[in-house]
């Protein structure tokens, strides 16, 4: 069982940045392909990021592309979102995900409980 625990989520202002954590559990995390998803409110959890369990492919939605990043460090079992120039349309509630597989593609069967981020205009 893999238990994954997100943090980071808050107000800001657009243009603003913030940086989400996810905790995992278990001993072979490193193993673990991790991925970020989010759910706004009235419409369908949509994929955000994506990692591999090296760290050594990212995948991003085009929503997101070069304003956020994804990132791991196996040794703290914990894989990050960071946040930049952030906007009013990137307002939901943001779910951490884990595939223990790590094989592509891709199929996460662990989420977190999800952080709120809400960007105001």
């Amino acid at each position: 069982q893999v238990q994954l625990v997100e943090s980071g989520g808050g107000l800001v202002q657009a243009g603003g940045s913030l940086r989400l954590s996810c905790a995992a559990s278990g001993r072979t995390f490193s193993s673990y392909a991790m991925g970020w998803f989010r759910q706004a409110p009235g419409k369908e959890r949509e994929f955000v990021a994506a990692i591999t369990w090296s760290g050594g492919n990212t995948y991003y939605a085009d929503s997101v592309k070069g304003r956020f990043t994804i990132s791991r460090d196996n040794a703290k079992n914990t894989v990050y979102l960071q946040m930049n120039s952030l906007k009013p349309e990137d307002t939901a509630v943001y779910y951490c995900a884990a595939d223990p597989n790590g094989l592509e593609p891709f199929e996460f069967d662990y989420w977190g409980q999800g952080t709120q981020v809400t960007v105001s205009s």
